[in-house]
């Protein structure tokens, strides 16, 4: 069971841990624990070992801390140490069991479903054992219905936000990454797996950037409308993942009309291979217009190879988008390779 985000967590559980060690001294001072010596020792014990826990929280990496599950440890150990408190200094009062409410706050917060779980559990199985140790057997059960049922709502409450975040996260991460008509990566995305490409020893091969542009796009517009050429892209876009394996290429929609696969780790003659696929693969698949009737749509590709045409991104681009337009010139729906420089 681990974190939602360790890093969050870090910051926040040195904090909880230090906050709860001073409160501990304040009641072996002046609270109810100051009443019997037992209760004072019990006090500066707990406070001593959540110093301790701060420091060693501190000290260590988050990630090193959500591997071997001290999140929840942390979170599991506060509730146990509220009930060992309670049963010592035989305090069942309402006060008392509020601490209860401090780790379950704190996972609800920093801690996936199933860890949230297991410490709600963990703290209302400890708040019954010391409530029916304490006290009468109908008050213990008046009690811990009471505050079972506060720590549950809170615990699930907690839970349902921290997953609409984490969901609304993801849609925000996800449109800022992908164009919503074809549903492939956008052209920032694309820069970075290129720059990637361009920059490391992982591509011994070389990166082969094709670039594919819709052969009369403006008259597909103009005879059948805006929508019929936001199919064209789209559909386009389908032929891509059917012939590019997502596992082996970047496919993203540059802007327009112009599209984009980005083959990290692929020599020259291969990309023009995959390349020459898609245009037939485009030929062989009209579009389906809504009155039934079938739309032939032609593409046209330009390929560039790094180091073999170019060297940097922009270099990249460029030749790419020069094959591109010596495509577009000698007729279209056609493949052309950039010339060696």
């Amino acid at each position: 069971m681990r974190a939602r985000d360790p890093r969050a967590a870090a910051r926040t559980a040195v904090l909880v841990l230090l906050v709860c060690a001073v409160t501990m001294l304040v009641f072996s001072l002046f609270g109810p624990n100051a009443v019997t010596t037992t209760g004072t020792i019990a006090s500066w014990v707990t406070a001593v070992v959540l110093g301790f826990l701060a420091l060693a929280y501190q000290l260590s990496t988050p990630e090193t801390i959500d591997r071997r599950g001290g999140y929840v440890l942390i979170a599991v150990i506060g509730a146990l140490l509220c009930c060992l408190m309670n049963w010592i200094t035989e305090d069942p009062s309402a006060g008392a069991q509020a601490f209860l409410a401090f780790p379950v706050l704190w996972a609800g917060v920093n801690l996936r479903r199933s860890a949230v779980a297991l410490v709600t559990a963990v703290a209302i199985t400890g708040d019954a054992v010391v409530l029916f140790h304490l006290e009468p057997l109908g008050h213990a059960i008046s009690d811990l219905s009471f505050f079972g049922a506060v720590l549950a709502v809170m615990a699930v409450m907690l839970v349902r936000s921290a997953e609409t975040h984490d969901r609304l996260v993801v849609l925000l991460q996800t449109q800022a990454t992908t164009d919503s008509l074809t549903g492939l990566v956008n052209r920032r995305v694309l820069d970075e797996a290129m720059g990637r490409a361009l920059t490391t020893q992982l591509a011994p091969l070389g990166t082969a950037l094709v670039l594919v542009d819709v052969d009369s796009f403006k008259a597909i517009n103009d005879q059948h409308g805006h929508p019929v050429g936001d199919d064209a892209l789209a559909h386009i876009a389908g032929v891509l993942r059917a012939v590019v394996r997502a596992g082996d290429a970047v496919l993203s929609r540059m802007g327009g009309d112009e599209l984009a696969v980005l083959l990290p780790d692929c020599p020259s003659d291969v990309a023009v291979r995959r390349a020459t696929e898609v245009l037939d693969a485009v030929r062989s698949s009209p579009l389906v217009l809504p009155d039934g009737s079938l739309l032939a749509i032609s593409v046209s590709l330009g390929v560039a190879h790094a180091p073999s045409h170019a060297v940097g991104l922009e270099e990249l681009y460029a030749a790419a988008d020069a094959a591109l337009y010596t495509a577009k010139r000698a007729g279209r729906g056609r493949v052309e390779v950039a010339r060696v420089p």
